[in-house]
Parts: structure tokens; C-alpha cells; sequence
């Protein structure tokens, strides 16, 4: 019999690090609405960091600025359309440089390769990967000009393990690997640190949709640690990546999977 997941403690939150350089940061979260995003969204906010998100599920984008009682403010973008993209970060960077980009937003639906046709994979590369470098791209020179910050991309456990009909969200994620590596050497002058965090299989709605029981059973049992992430478990490592504290830290993957293998 596998392993019963352990439970987060209850107050675990409240012990949680405090990170006095992230107060008064600018932050924006892509993908912020729901699932990891909207930990990421919340542990920022916990920072006292001034939050942006952009999403498209307008609904629970809004629950959740009203849940934090206004320390997060949320725009619907639609990152498959660059053009909006770059005008919406545009508008933001009149006020004044980003601090930290997160780049989270995806979308892991499941397909066949039989399934897919050109119109598909340009689809799911767009949703996927593409906004990743145009996001970066827009904030990096005020980023640079104000001495330097963090990009933080969102990777993907799926594609080390070569799991079943994730075949174009699996290319995406290996994608985002090289992109990091690549943006860390061409912004690294600029004192702009580019990180990615990998997350195993985070306890989200939409996750729990793809899976029984037994299989929330098998992926515990497929872990180093018997416990069941959860988005602040992401978020947590992406405060430190988004800190001072990580000064010198760029260029490499930081896993966040309890030892999922």
C-alpha cells in the first residue's frame, strides 16, 4: 500500500520566510488567476510586493484580487496575442520598471500526436512558450536601466519524465530550459538574473481533474517525499529565486518536485 500524502500544518503559511527585499518590488505573474499562479500571485503579495497579473479566466482572477483585499491587481490579457501583450507590459513600464517577472502561464491538455495538425502545435507552442521571450523581451530594458532584476520561468517535470499525450506541452516546457540558459547569458551584463523552477505534480483543481485516487496514490509513492505539493511549495522557491538573496544565482533549473522520479 502506498503512503498516506502528508498535510501542510495548519499555520504552516505563517512560518514561512519573510524576504524585506522583495517589499515594494514590482511583480508580474502570468497565468496568475488560478492553480500555482495564483499562489505565486499570493505569496508575492504576502511579500508586500505591488502584484500585476495577467490572465484570461476573468472570474477567478477577480475572486482572488477580492480575496486579497486589493494587494494584487489583475489585467485580462490573452498571451497567444503578442501584440496585446506587448502593449499591456508597455502600459504597466510607464510607471516604472518591473522588478521580477514570473513567467507561469500554460496550459497542459492532453492530445495524441495522431491529433495534431499545424494549426494545433502553433496553438499550443503559442500558449506554451511563446509569450515566454516576448514577456522577457519587453521588460528587460527598463529592468536593465534600473541595474538589474529577475525573470523566472515555469518548467515542467512532465518532460524529464516523457509522460503520455503531453507530446507538444512536454516540447514547450524542454523549450523553456534552453530559453533560460539562453536569456541568462544575454541579460546576465545587465544585472538581470534568469531562472526556471521545474514543479512536479502540484495539487491544483485543474490537476486533480486528469486523476483517480490511485493515481494521486502513484505519484506519492513515486516521490522521495511522501507529501502532496502545493502551490505555495512553488512559490516559496520562486520568493528566494525573486530575492536578494539570490544575487548571484542565474542560468540553472531548480526543482520543486519532492524527489519525483
Amino acid at each position: 500500500m502506498a503512503p498516506s500524502p502528508q498535510r501542510q500544518q495548519p499555520g504552516a503559511a505563517d512560518r514561512r520566510a519573510i524576504y524585506p527585499s522583495l517589499a515594494g518590488k514590482r511583480v508580474l505573474v502570468t497565468g496568475g488567476g488560478s492553480g500555482i499562479g495564483a499562489g505565486i500571485v499570493e505569496a508575492f503579495a504576502r511579500q508586500s510586493a505591488d502584484v500585476i497579473f495577467f490572465d484570461v479566466a476573468e472570474a477567478e482572477s477577480q475572486a482572488l484580487c477580492e480575496r486579497l483585499e486589493g494587494r494584487a491587481s489583475f489585467k485580462r490579457v490573452d498571451l497567444k496575442d503578442i501584440g496585446q501583450l506587448k502593449r499591456e507590459i508597455a502600459a504597466l513600464l510607464e510607471d516604472g520598471a518591473i522588478d521580477v517577472l514570473v513567467n507561469n502561464a500554460a496550459n497542459d491538455d492532453r492530445h495524441s500526436v495522431e491529433q495534431v495538425d499545424e494549426a494545433y502545435w502553433d496553438d499550443r507552442l503559442n500558449t506554451n512558450l511563446k509569450h515566454h521571450f516576448f514577456a522577457a523581451q519587453a521588460v528587460a530594458p527598463l529592468m536593465a536601466k534600473k541595474g538589474g532584476g529577475a525573470i523566472i520561468n515555469l518548467g515542467s517535470i512532465s518532460w524529464h519524465l516523457g509522460l503520455h499525450d503531453l507530446t507538444l506541452y512536454q516540447t514547450s516546457k524542454a523549450a523553456i530550459e534552453g530559453l533560460t540558459r539562453s536569456l541568462a547569458r544575454e541579460l546576465g551584463p545587465d544585472g538581470i538574473r534568469v531562472t526556471c523552477v521545474i514543479p512536479g505534480n502540484v495539487q491544483t483543481p485543474r490537476q486533480q481533474r486528469w486523476y483517480s485516487p490511485e493515481g494521486e496514490a502513484e505519484i506519492v509513492a513515486a516521490q522521495a517525499l511522501k507529501g502532496r505539493l502545493q502551490p505555495e511549495d512553488v512559490a516559496a522557491m520562486i520568493l528566494f529565486l525573486a530575492s536578494d538573496d539570490a544575487r548571484l544565482v542565474t542560468g540553472h533549473n531548480y526543482w520543486v518536485d519532492a524527489g519525483w522520479r
